[in-house]
């Protein structure tokens, strides 16, 4: 693709070759450790689930248990492995003998390495086939009743009673919606365990469950049969449970989930090594569950200024990039983020924003970019808020953007209403169909202002990008880089749940998974 910002590939090379050896050098930390969370979603994906009688979530008490045993560096995969040679029982089995008190996982006498192996892969490969099913059936889905055209039009509900998110969601896809997120309530990413059962009532949303994912799956299948287009379905694996929650969403078939490798760190103050050893797991099985992620740069802009710290939106896009290649995400499932978020009273400030999605598109072409509405410069007037939602559509269909989140008219005044999201639907489409192929037809000024801005803003991302690479983004986020956010190497939440690998460890999901679709 030819560039109409006329952007230096030199610069961008430079600048992905700094993000690749940042990458690598932290993958040699993850390598090296696993986390308390990382291990309850092995044992999820071995089939434990359920809750005990004051509702701690099995795969917690399972993992408790070997960690107060001593044994959670090999790993939960060796434990219930050697647990199934002894005793014959399944994992779920094995899981609701330790909480009752009637098996000590950790001191049982170890049996034959062989044994143990055989009958992991034997089970881990029964639920790796069932999401390998799922990305089938959604395939198929794709491939008979359709979808509808890029950028999808990606919407929110979030009432804090899923069955209430039902009837919202499915309203939605009537008047148009190719995409359904069901935000999460407030506060669930940290929580270190992953709630049960229905939601049915939260605050600001609803809880992340696996029995929310499925009533919500169910509800879009019906309505996507009934108007003849998929209907994709996301949520959030951010926070401390990020793995867990992307094991369920692909037991479930999500289509696209929100996953950063730094967003928890920035924004929630988890801990840096918790985190990116966290985010490893999680993409690998996002990555083969043929889910898209969402990554959070558009957060930066709301701590920091759209102006100045665009180009630290653009190394986040190419660090979260790198970090999914190694996790085996393919770029076409990386929604990389950015937003319109530049205050509306500067001069000019739509030709700074076209620059900066035109700008994304060049250097990330087969990724269904997310682009994220603006917010932050949101007053409760509906008019101009209006307006604005235009104009961040107009840029949208314009750089071919893939993921529209829809800005609403009543941002900063209430929860969307039907009729608000119906309003934001209507925008976007009149705009979409009315300006369908502009980007096509319209060239930049050679050496205008907009070739400048992006050209500017590239620069300062690679040279950003060279200093991270001689510092390590441990040192960088420490000195507050990302966002205007410091953080502590040892600081925020979840640090203890950080264990360092025995030389015996193994996981077998990352072996059965890794690369994708087999």
């Amino acid at each position: 693709m030819e560039s109409k910002l006329n952007l230096n590939q030199g610069l961008i090379d430079s600048a992905r070759s700094a993000a690749k050896n940042i990458a690598e050098n932290v993958q040699q930390f993850i390598d090296k450790n696993t986390t308390v969370t990382v291990e309850r979603t092995v044992a999820r994906l071995m089939g434990v689930d359920g809750v005990d009688e004051i509702d701690k979530p099995l795969p917690n008490v399972l993992v408790d248990n070997i960690k107060e045993g001593g044994g959670l560096s090999r790993g939960v995969a060796f434990w219930i492995g050697n647990a199934m040679v002894n005793t014959g029982l399944t994992p779920q089995e094995i899981a609701e003998k330790v909480s009752a008190g009637e098996i000590d996982i950790t001191k049982l006498p170890i049996a034959d390495e062989k044994k143990i192996m055989d009958a992991v892969y034997e089970t881990a490969k029964m639920m790796v086939e069932r999401i390998k099913n799922n990305r089938a059936k959604r395939e198929d889905y794709l491939n008979t009743i359709g979808e509808g055209q890029k950028p999808y039009l990606y919407v929110i509900v979030a009432t804090g009673n899923i069955y209430e998110d039902v009837l919202q969601a499915q309203a939605a896809a009537r008047q148009g919606a190719d995409v359904i997120a069901v935000i999460r309530t407030t506060a669930q990413s940290l929580l270190d365990y992953v709630p049960y059962g229905p939601t049915t009532e939260g605050f600001g949303g609803t809880f992340a469950t696996q029995e929310n994912f499925r009533i919500m799956r169910r509800a879009l299948d019906e309505v996507g049969e009934e108007i003849g287009r998929y209907i994709r379905l996301c949520n959030y694996c951010s926070g401390l449970c990020m793995p867990e929650i992307a094991a369920m969403g692909a037991m479930e078939r999500l289509d696209v989930m929100l996953n950063d490798a730094l967003y928890g760190i920035l924004f929630r103050d988890i801990n840096m090594q918790r985190t990116l050893v966290d985010q490893y797991f999680s993409r690998i099985i996002n990555g083969f569950a043929g889910i898209i992620i969402n990554t959070g740069e558009d957060n930066y802009l709301t701590t920091a200024d759209a102006v100045e710290e665009a180009h630290t939106v653009l190394a986040s896009q190419l660090i979260n990039e790198q970090f999914a290649l190694k996790a085996g995400i393919p770029e076409e499932q990386m929604g990389l983020g950015h937003a319109f978020e530049m205050n509306p009273t500067l001069e000019n400030g739509f030709l700074y924003e076209l620059a900066q999605a035109q700008m994304a598109r060049e250097i990330f072409p087969k990724a269904p970019l997310k682009y994220m509405p603006p917010t932050k410069f949101m007053t409760g007037n509906i008019f101009r808020g209006h307006l604005q939602d235009a104009l961040f559509n107009f840029i949208s269909i314009w750089t071919h953007q893939g993921i529209q989140l829809l800005g609403m008219p009543t941002e900063a005044i209430h929860t969307p209403h039907l009729q608000d999201r119906m309003l934001s639907i209507e925008n976007a489409q009149y705009i979409f169909n009315n300006a369908r192929n502009i980007g096509d037809e319209v060239e930049f000024k050679k050496d205008g202002m907009i070739q400048k801005r992006a050209q500017e803003v590239l620069a300062k991302a690679e040279s950003l990008l060279k200093d991270i690479e001689t510092e390590g983004i441990f040192d960088t986020i420490e000195k507050g880089k990302f966002g205007g956010v410091k953080r502590s190497f040892t600081g925020g939440k979840g640090l203890a749940g950080v264990v360092e690998k025995d030389e015996k460890y193994f996981n077998p999901f990352i072996d059965l998974m890794l690369g994708g679709v087999k």
